[in-house]
């Protein structure tokens, strides 16, 4: 056997920012990984492209792989690979089976460690505004798994349950009516407020309150499905009050993000953070053009050159990339003004230490005309993607400028948009599809050119008057312009 070990690692309650930083740091190194449905699916694209992926889930009266079997399935991936992890929901111990997994595999001299996740017992009712000790409420807790309600022969002692502060129950919706008439006939007040918090931690989370009396009514009028957790106590009542995931100013929004996939991960952060289910959709991706002649001869001519014109954070990245590439460095910037379009262009060079010389106010590319104005004679080089708008360097060359138009990318479409996607869209399910830039519009076009997704029911949030005239030409529906044409810009025009 080489030098193995399997990890039980808690994923969590779902949402992807409650793993702890050590399991995400394991999980990036996997090599085989067993995972559970329930909890998981946000972190399946965190492991390597080469890992082993083993879906074990289990749901109501499913399951793909007994408990037996997950077992003698991590002993024989130990067996062939150093770093196997078994990522579960919540926490593996918390009714997580994590014991038996851990007992079996000590057993046959696996080498096993346990990374502690947030369990959902814990984290839902937290989202919901439910302290579930608070000082004044109760002084008492306990952790039931709903399944034992459904049990003739329980070893649930529920005149004792009656008798704590704050009682947390874990997968109990089906047995919610045994639940409170159980806790009600051992004396336990009927009126006691009762929580369940559905799709706990995700944006599509609900809250529904009620009370011993009245729950297992509203489970049947609301059709409450699974996954659930119910709270049984007078901390209840702090929920109107410390319900801040809920009252997110973009919570529960459907929004998708289109950007490319180098580029979404700040977007797609920025717009969970405000409570929004955030999807990405990457249209385009950017590619670096290799064997580049024009780049070649720029560098032969650098002295030449008065004036760099950068239109992009793409074109700024992939400059200094192929600077370093060349043995150069951003010495051979010295004697030149730098004209950034627009703040995070600008930005994207600050971060290297170089302050740009002029910043247009508006961000499109001919705001940069006037300030050439008053210049004579300029030798002009236009650093940018292979195709462009030409209005730029056709407005320069009729002020009399030397200009070159030096493309250091290409944008390519990306041609896949999931099926789920597209049935939300038809079925008008999707808030905003946010887009930053033309090429992000027509790669979006191209996408769902064969669907039966109506132009009109693409409701757009756009940056920019030049990516709204794309929209218009493809009839999409316009409901977000931002004011100011950056992503911070186009969130704050999303909250409105």
């Amino acid at each position: 056997m080489k030098d193995s070990k399997v990890y039980l690692i808690g994923a969590g309650p779902g949402n992807e920012g409650l793993i702890t930083v050590k399991g995400l740091e394991v999980l990036r190194k996997a090599e085989v990984l067993v995972y559970d449905q329930l909890g998981t699916s946000a972190f399946l694209k965190e492991v390597p492209d080469n890992c082993q992926m083993y879906d074990v889930g289990k749901s109501s009266g499913n399951h793909k792989l007994s408990q037996d079997g997950i077992n003698e399935l991590l002993a024989e991936k130990a067996k062939e690979f150093k770093i196997v992890v078994r990522l579960k929901g919540g926490d593996p111990y918390i009714f997580g089976r994590g014991g038996e997994e851990y007992l079996y595999l000590k057993e046959r001299g696996i080498k096993v460690e346990v990374i502690p996740g947030i369990t959902s017992a814990i984290s839902v009712p937290a989202y919901a505004g439910i302290p579930i000790t608070q000082r004044g409420y109760t002084t008492s807790l306990a952790i039931i798994t709903g399944h034992e309600a459904q049990k003739e022969a329980s070893d649930l002692n529920w005149k004792a349950l009656a008798g704590i502060g704050t009682v947390v129950f874990v997968m109990g919706v089906k047995n919610i009516g045994k639940i409170c008439q159980n806790l009600m006939a051992e004396g336990k007040d009927p009126e006691t407020p009762v929580a369940m918090v559905q799709n706990g931690t995700l944006p599509k989370q609900k809250t529904y309150i009620g009370t011993l009396a009245t729950m297992e009514e509203i489970v049947k009028k609301e059709n409450i499905q699974p996954p659930c957790i119910t709270v049984v106590g007078k901390v209840v009542d702090l929920h109107s009050e410390l319900n801040w995931f809920e009252k997110l100013p973009l919570f529960g929004k459907k929004i998708i993000v289109t950007r490319s996939r180098a580029q979404a991960s700040s977007l797609l952060s920025e717009l969970k953070e405000l409570g929004a289910d955030a999807i990405e959709c990457p249209t385009i991706k950017i590619t670096e053009i290799e064997d580049n002649k024009a780049f070649d001869s720029f560098i032969e001519k650098n002295r030449d050159y008065t004036h760099l014109v950068f239109t992009s954070v793409n074109g700024v990245k992939t400059f200094i990339k192929k600077l370093l590439d060349s043995k150069n460095d951003l010495r051979i910037l010295f004697g030149k003004k730098i004209i950034c379009i627009g703040p995070a262009t600008a930005e994207a060079f600050k971060e290297k230490g170089i302050i740009a010389d002029f910043v247009p106010e508006t961000y499109v590319a001919e705001s940069i005309v006037p300030f050439f104005e008053n210049i004579k004679d300029a030798n002009v080089a236009i650093l940018r993607a292979e195709i462009a708008r030409e209005v730029l360097p056709e407005a320069l060359k009729k002020l009399g400028h030397k200009v070159e138009i030096i493309p250091l990318y290409h944008t390519d479409y990306e041609s896949n948009i999931s099926q789920e996607l597209v049935e939300s869209l038809e079925k008008n399910q999707i808030d905003y599809v946010t887009f930053t830039s033309s090429s992000t519009v027509e790669g979006f076009a191209k996408m769902i050119k064969n669907s039966n997704i109506k132009p009109e029911n693409v409701p757009a949030a756009v940056i920019g008057p030049v990516t709204e005239e794309t929209c218009k030409k493809y009839g999409f529906n316009i409901l977000v312009k931002a004011k100011e044409y950056t992503i911070p810009g186009l969130v704050e025009a999303l909250i409105g």
